[in-house]
């Protein structure tokens, strides 16, 4: 009980500030502003990070490398947040990284980014409080689907509003998103679109291993080409990009994605793209070293051994991001000759505080 108890820490905080602004008038409080006055306070007090740079709160087992790096397109449409003591919780960490596309999308990628921390909180205290109230309510063995339901609400309400923005226009523009929570040694991954995130861990023999977590959600894939064909969407490739698998509209020969999942890209929204996450758990063990969250500007040039290598190589691990990003930045001009470098970010989140 004692852990469940400590469960409802950051619960019990957010509801106080939502009673005193009642109290105080204002009837319309609601949870998600109980989280964004939470997500006030831990910018503070320094536990939130959206730029390139290191978190290392004391005496938390965790530490963050962040690095983003504008490409040759124009505007950085890249962006990333760690937030650390997620939701009041000491043994929560968040992290994400968003990768906007279109002439609004590195809007479009700020705020998902801004918005999508609170609205899962929001609803992961709401779930939980309505959870806790069952008695066949078990915390360890629920806690996976709580978190899948709160990603998948957070998600669909965070799009919902972002369709209704008044300043930003997503008809023809969009982000994709992959976010990491670690709660203990739990971590719950969801990923919206093509970003990657890849586990390092030590192999029977001790050698260090990549272990893909996720999927690369792009339109040929079997499950997402049969959606997108459910829906009257069309997937095909352009005669002067072959293998490049793009969503096309029914009639039209726009917007041409690269990706089956994304928020925004109200275009295509009822012909298959999907801002539904892919939501799973990985529990870490004492061989899991670190996870890196990158997007796709990375993953073009840079195999997911490669990345491992590249991080556990540098010796400063608060450079691990940036040497990551910059070692895909070589690639890019190596191997992708001819073609304008696309933006690059990365978040390395190490597991234990002891050295590799």
């Amino acid at each position: 009980m004692g852990h469940f108890s400590s469960m409802f820490n950051g619960l019990a905080r957010s509801l106080s500030l939502k009673k005193g602004r009642e109290n105080s008038g204002n009837g319309n409080y609601n949870g998600t502003e109980a989280a964004e006055a939470m997500a006030k306070g831990a910018k503070k007090n320094d536990f939130i990070l959206r730029s390139s740079g290191t978190v290392n709160v004391d005496g938390s087992k965790n530490l963050a490398s962040v690095f983003s790096k504008r490409g040759e397109k124009g505007v950085n449409q890249d962006c990333v947040i760690v937030w650390e003591e997620f939701g009041c919780q000491e043994d929560m960490i968040f992290c994400g990284v968003f990768d906007g596309h279109g002439p609004w999308g590195h809007f479009v990628a700020k705020c998902v980014r801004d918005s999508m921390p609170s609205s899962l909180l929001s609803n992961w205290q709401e779930i939980l409080s309505e959870a806790s109230t069952d008695s066949d309510f078990d915390l360890d063995s629920d806690k996976f689907d709580i978190w899948k339901h709160s990603y998948t609400k957070a998600c669909a309400a965070v799009d919902h509003e972002l369709e209704q923005h008044p300043k930003i226009d997503s008809f023809y523009s969009g982000t994709t998103s992959l976010t990491i929570l670690r709660q203990g040694e739990a971590l719950f991954i969801a990923n919206v679109g093509d970003s990657r995130a890849v586990l390092a861990t030590m192999s029977e023999d001790g050698n260090l291993v990549p272990v893909q977590l996720t999927k690369d959600f792009k339109p040929n894939l079997p499950q997402e080409a049969e959606r997108i064909k459910q829906c009257n969407g069309r997937v095909f490739c352009l005669d002067d990009e072959p293998g490049v698998h793009r969503l096309w509209l029914p009639e039209d020969e726009s917007p041409g994605l690269a990706i089956s999942r994304a928020f925004g890209d109200y275009c295509v929204k009822d012909f298959g793209l999907t801002s539904v996450p892919d939501v799973i758990e990985r529990y870490i063990t004492s061989k899991d070293q670190f996870v890196v969250l990158a997007t796709d500007g990375v993953w073009d040039v840079i195999s997911n051994q490669e990345a491992v290598q590249i991080v556990s190589s540098t010796p400063e691990r608060a450079k691990a991001a940036k040497r990551l990003v910059q070692s895909a930045g070589c690639a890019w001009r190596h191997k992708r000759r001819g073609i304008a470098m696309d933006d690059i970010s990365a978040i390395v989140l190490f597991f234990h505080s002891s050295p590799l």
